[in-house]
């Protein structure tokens, strides 16, 4: 038996992962620039956590074959 899930199903997934995806941008922001670090430079440190995170994520989903 194998699962296909509908188109919905497949974008409330994507949504997640970008919501996931999102939060741990911010923490890593957030840790970079307790570091006495430059706003700009959190900033960065938080885009490459988004994109690192979202391609773990939406790899993980193409896997399973979720998406």
């Amino acid at each position: 038996m194998q699962f296909n899930p509908s188109f919905g199903v497949k974008v409330l997934l994507v949504v997640i992962c970008a919501l996931a995806s999102v939060i741990v941008a911010t923490v890593a922001g957030i840790l970079t620039y307790m570091t006495n670090s430059s706003l700009a430079e959190a900033v960065l440190y938080g885009g490459g956590a988004f994109a690192m995170f979202m391609g773990l994520g939406l790899t993980t989903l193409a896997v399973l074959g979720l998406v």
